[in-house]
């Protein structure tokens, strides 16, 4: 206690966990107690008994309210490690930037263990890297779990389940074409679940046997995952070097961020500005209780993506680009019942196609982190959760699927090709559609979870993601990357603002309008499951100032084949077809300059279940 003194001369205002100051640091910790210390803990060797700790009351003049702080001046703090006592009470600091004590990946010790804070706030190197913000309307957003994302042993990183083995992926992601990645929770969670014992008056815990794989729950919302490093890495630095190392490939990082509720909004606020000031991070996404009025007036944050399942409209910038992001299931649940072949769907797609309001970016999935992935989503009509411990009561029943008539996996070439077919037609659904098109990591390549559609404690194959299928399921993986493309391509299809349906151009034909069996009639009939939908070129100019190519869109989601009358393009062009999800030949797309020339330039026929993207282009010359 001799090396270290208070010295509370300096009367400045310091935010709350620790702040270096010159010859020491500054604490300040909020506790309704009547007494409350600074415990200091000096690093112990291996199997050795650790030292008590330093305990330094703080003076009852550094108290304001329930804020307790002051500034410890003294020699060899940076090697300390930290927490505070209050009454008694052992407690981490719930502004610690970085922990110890949960390095190890499902250690069940760490349920008792005291999370301790390093004093050493470590130095990075950003070499002027900045956050990206890409626009809304050219992201496609992929979301992942850091642990589940490489942990399998078919994803040949050396780093499986950690920072360092998502930036051995990063050359996969940038050839897929995505531009922003969602991580799931990565703040400094327990993922031992424990439960109250039974019949214990105080309260005592015991392990449930389970673990929170997924990470939503209690948080130390300021640090960054210490088992997402590794034992001999510092996950603050791990972290920062993920942001920067993916803003030079051209990616955004947004994570996930999980409130109870119970935090105060200062706190939320604090945590925010705190990812987004200190990690160069692109976006935040809200989940669970969140003061979101708050946050969307932050001026620290009217450039950082925002998102959440609601925002008022109150909350929206009057002016300005946008930056909160609307992330809901309705986009999921109506175009779940539009692939499956569901009545009355045809207003829904209509809607959904075209929904991109200019005061909130619109985040469209068709499959999520609870629910089926896009894989069941064709292979099963009914969850498979038993593997959880809950009799299979837990997870949606409401998941919009259809499995193709077998439940499961199945070797019948009949039934394999069709839900082939179905999954190209979800990420045409999904890519067509002028939101931000967000997919999660591994449905690209056929990822299964056997039909558990609440995954959240499954630490196995089931969650982890097994590479080998971008082999087998190569095919899926090659549309994928085609769709993408040809999204990033043509501009009609992502457009800053949503299509008026009108020619306010003057250019001969509406920005968007919608056909039915016969050109300018479309039919919204419940019985209907058919909608051919019209994208005018001049209404999309591409970055060098050109204009995009019109596109006729034919979806039949029925089990019968349809005909569409096709509009007429303006004089000089002809049809071609860029995408038939029905042709297996071509794998359901033609790459761009090879589409072939349609053969009824006035009639197109559908198959069933089909999905087809027709592309307007000039009649070649007789000399070509």
């Amino acid at each position: 206690m001799r090396q270290y003194r208070i010295d509370n001369s300096d009367r400045k205002a310091y935010p709350f966990g620790l702040t270096n100051v010159e010859g020491g640091i500054h604490v300040s910790v909020e506790a309704e107690a009547k007494q409350c210390s600074l415990l200091l803990f000096a690093p112990s060797a291996p199997h050795q008994m650790e030292p008590e700790p330093v305990r330094i009351k703080f003076p009852e003049e550094g108290r304001t309210g329930n804020v307790w702080e002051m500034t410890v001046k003294g020699k060899d703090l940076e090697r300390l490690q930290y927490a505070f006592e209050a009454d008694g009470q052992y407690f981490p600091d719930p502004y610690g930037r970085a922990f110890t004590g949960r390095e190890e990946w499902g250690e069940a010790e760490q349920v008792h263990k005291l999370l301790r804070s390093p004093v050493c706030q470590e130095e990075f190197d950003w070499e002027k890297d900045t956050p990206l913000e890409i626009p809304y309307e050219d992201c496609i957003v992929y979301r992942a779990h850091v642990r589940g994302f490489t942990r399998h042993s078919s994803s040949k990183v050396k780093n499986k389940g950690t920072f360092r083995g998502i930036l051995e992926k990063i050359p996969y992601m940038k050839e897929l074409g995505i531009t922003t990645l969602e991580l799931m929770p990565i703040a400094e969670f327990s993922e031992v679940m424990t439960k109250k014992k039974q019949g214990d008056p105080a309260g005592g815990e015991e392990l449930t046997g389970k673990l929170n794989y997924w990470g939503y729950g209690r948080a130390f919302n300021g640090a960054p995952k210490a088992a997402y490093a590794g034992k001999r890495h510092s996950p603050i630095l791990e972290l920062k070097n993920l942001v920067k190392e993916l803003h030079r490939a051209g990616i955004e990082l947004v994570i996930e961020l999980f409130f109870t509720g119970q935090e105060s909004p200062v706190f939320v606020l604090d945590m925010v500005r705190r990812w987004v000031r200190e990690y160069h991070l692109d976006g935040v996404h809200l989940v669970g209780t969140a003061p979101t009025g708050l946050l969307a007036s932050d001026p620290y944050l009217a450039r950082t993506k925002l998102w959440a399942s609601y925002w008022d409209e109150r909350d929206m910038p009057a002016k300005g680009g946008r930056h909160l992001g609307e992330y809901n299931d309705g986009f999921l649940t109506e175009m779940r019942r539009v692939l499956k072949g569901d009545e009355g769907q045809m207003n829904a797609l209509a809607y959904r196609s075209r929904c991109n309001p200019t005061g909130c970016g619109i985040l469209n999935y068709m499959a999520n982190t609870n629910g089926f992935t896009l894989m069941d989503l064709v292979s099963y009509e009914q969850k498979h959760n038993e593997e959880n411990g809950e009799r299979n009561q837990d997870g949606s029943s409401q998941n919009y699927s259809w499995n193709c008539g077998v439940e499961g996996p199945v070797r019948k070439k009949k039934v394999t090709e069709l839900r082939r077919q179905q999954l190209r037609n979800s990420f045409l659904l999904l890519f067509l559609s002028q939101g931000t098109p967000l997919f999660m990591a591994g449905d690209e390549f056929g990822n299964s979870q056997k039909g558990n559609n609440n995954a959240y404690c499954q630490d196995n194959e089931i969650s982890w993601l097994n590479w080998n299928q971008t082999r087998t399921n190569g095919d899926l993986l090659e549309f994928v990357k085609a769709v993408i493309a040809f999204r990033k391509a043509h501009p009609v299809f992502h457009g800053k603002r949503e299509p008026r349906l009108m020619d306010y151009e003057a250019c001969g034909f509406p920005d968007v309008s919608y056909h039915g069996v016969k050109a300018w009639a479309p039919e919204f009939d419940p019985f209907r499951r058919q909608l051919g939908i019209l994208y005018c070129g001049s209404y999309g100019k591409r970055p060098d100032g050109t204009e995009d190519d019109y596109f006729f869109v034919a979806y039949n989601m029925h089990w019968e084949p349809h005909g569409f009358a096709m509009p007429h393009l303006p004089k000089g062009m002809t049809w071609h077809v860029a995408f038939d999800t029905g042709d297996r030949e071509h794998n359901g797309y033609f790459e761009p300059g090879k589409e072939p020339e349609a053969e009824n330039q006035k009639q197109l026929m559908a198959p069933a279940r089909t999905i087809l993207v027709m592309i307007g282009k000039m009649k070649a010359s007789k000399e070509e």
